[in-house]
């Protein structure tokens, strides 16, 4: 039942995310829920099957691929600072080369903060996340849950770079692109105020993070 379970899971948690999204599924859901509607339940339902996808890895038979060590929390520990920071600094803000932009009308080159390292900061927080994760997690549920996710943010960048590429005109999409790359290697920011924000977020973010790992997961983050 173990892995039947883990299985069930997966479908579970990849249906939650892509059928709400389908076209003709979203304009029903937020004709019923209103816009703000939709979001709140999708990400309710989002992190109920992300939570089961979890607690099902952790219920798998264990397979053991590598021993555990000590050092190895190091890795997730400090690799969660930078997914928090590019979390904080990437998410509702203008991105009009990714997903989940806001304003992207507003969208500045000048200054366009994080993007002049990563177009796409939330997919590239997702996949350190998962794969710092697999490091002092060496058995085989783990490394299904965590590879699957890390190969999944990879390839979701280039999904949404060809989306983009395509609804922007490939001419426009480049052009975009280099004129962010040929600006400053550390762009001045639009607001400092904006910056100090951000990074107090990322830092509650996680602090709250190393808090609630033991009481939601069952198992401290710390080495």
């Amino acid at each position: 039942m173990g892995w039947t379970w883990f299985a069930l899971a997966f479908v579970a948690f990849f249906a939650s995310h892509s059928i709400p999204l389908r076209p003709p599924v979203r304009a029903r859901l937020v004709s019923a829920l209103g816009r703000r509607g939709f979001t709140l339940a999708y990400s309710a339902l989002s992190l109920a099957a992300l939570a089961w996808l979890i607690a099902a890895a952790a219920n798998a038979p264990y397979v053991g691929l590598w021993p555990r060590a000590a050092w190895q929390n190091w890795v997730p520990l400090v690799a969660m600072g930078a997914v928090c920071v590019m979390s904080s600094f990437g998410a509702a803000r203008p991105n009009p080369l990714s997903f989940g932009g806001a304003r992207n009308g507003d969208f500045d080159a000048n200054h366009p903060g994080i993007l002049r390292w990563m177009r796409h900061p939330l997919l590239m927080a997702a996949a350190l996340w998962a794969g710092a994760h697999m490091v002092p997690n060496g058995d085989l549920a783990h490394i299904i849950l965590f590879g699957v996710f890390a190969v999944f943010a990879v390839l979701g960048m280039r999904i949404v770079d060809r989306r983009k590429r395509r609804e922007m005109g490939a001419e426009e999409w480049q052009a975009l692109r280099r004129r962010i790359a040929n600006g400053p290697l550390v762009p001045r920011p639009a607001s400092w105020r904006g910056v100090a924000v951000r990074l107090l977020l990322a830092v509650g973010i996680y602090v709250a993070l190393l808090a609630l790992h033991p009481v939601i997961l069952g198992v401290s983050p710390l080495p």
